[in-house]
């Protein structure tokens, strides 16, 4: 499985779509730390991927805000 992608909700990066550093959907972290410009955004898995089958484009994992610190 490849382009594996997280959709994140809330936050000040509500709506994008960034990719993950994982090959397989049980490589995927539980948790995003990003970058932003006073410091760091942590976002959790906030539940199953969609679009898991061969066909049907790439696979998105939600994650939603949590905090920034």
């Amino acid at each position: 499985m490849a382009n594996i992608l997280g959709q994140l909700s809330g936050g000040p990066l509500d709506g994008q779509i960034v990719p993950l550093d994982a090959e397989t959907l049980e490589t995927v972290d539980d948790e995003l730390v990003l970058q932003w410009e006073q410091g760091q955004l942590i976002y959790r898995k906030a539940g199953a991927a969609v679009n898991t089958g061969e066909n049907d484009g790439p696979t998105t994992v939600p994650y939603r805000f949590d905090t920034a610190v």
